[in-house]
């Protein structure tokens, strides 16, 4: 396996690159807007870079299947399947925000094993292979020390659906307890926290292709990603929960320990 996550992690900083020479220009240039079906932005700089991801990443591991935000998966079956979001951030892209990045993620049998997280307006690019640590721009980054709330600084992103029942509480509670709060979304709060900046991340609303790349980056960083009850990510997820392991366990438990209205 060491073979085969060595040609990936080649192939999806490849792609990585590609993706963002393509976006980089549409960036500059501009680009009109279409809105799907979910109500989302698509652009054509979504769908090119994708293309190009896709073509690289067949190339170089053609036993893989790929899930893409833009065109859907060709097969989820097989032992290896990239998960592939070429302009997470499409919002933040078409109101000229830097905040939106590429993610790249490999899974093998339903386990994540890499990522690649590149964000090239910002400026950075992160990566992570399963038992390899976690890099950004080829220096190791390492999760926050930080093990009391009182201490912690805490980013919020998606959080619509947590303000339907107890848990806006809790979270609130914890708002409260904690240094301070951010709301750094999309890539950039992931980024903060594999490398030291901040200690906890809650979304309620994204997707796998979101996060996946993410979380192996964090917990490469040394720190714990997961649902938002404590659940181990598969392509279903739509919550997340990612920290230092001392503030992600007394998140976790704070936000299951609030009661739900079904």
């Amino acid at each position: 396996m060491t073979d085969i996550l060595d040609k990936a992690l080649g192939a999806a900083r490849d792609a990585a690159g590609a993706a963002a020479e393509i976006i980089q220009h549409y960036w500059r240039a501009g680009v009109d807007v279409v809105v799907k079906g979910d109500d989302t932005p698509v652009t054509v700089a979504d769908r090119e870079a994708e293309m190009a991801i896709r073509g690289i990443l067949a190339a170089a591991l053609p036993e893989a299947g790929i899930y893409g935000e833009e065109y859907g998966a060709d097969d989820t079956s097989r032992d290896y399947l990239w998960l592939v979001d070429p302009l997470d951030g499409t919002k933040s892209f078409v109101r000229r925000t830097p905040f939106f990045s590429t993610q790249i993620a490999l899974m093998h049998r339903g386990e994540l094993v890499l990522g690649v997280s590149s964000a090239p307006v910002y400026g950075e690019r992160m990566w992570a292979v399963r038992g390899r640590g976690a890099w950004l721009d080829g220096e190791p980054v390492r999760v926050a020390p930080t093990t009391a709330m009182r201490d912690a600084s805490i980013s919020t992103g998606n959080v619509k659906t947590l303000t339907r029942d107890a848990r806006w509480n809790a979270l609130g509670a914890m708002i409260r307890d904690s240094n301070r709060i951010r709301g750094y979304g999309d890539f950039c709060h992931y980024h903060l926290l594999a490398r030291g900046g901040l200690d906890l991340v809650i979304e309620s609303d994204v997707s796998i292709l979101d996060v996946a790349a993410l979380a192996v980056i964090v917990r490469e960083a040394g720190g714990v990603f997961t649902d938002i009850q404590g659940a181990a990510l598969d392509l279903d997820t739509r919550g997340v929960l990612a920290g230092t392991p001392a503030i992600h366990a007394e998140a976790l438990a704070r936000l299951t320990g609030a009661t739900i209205d079904r």
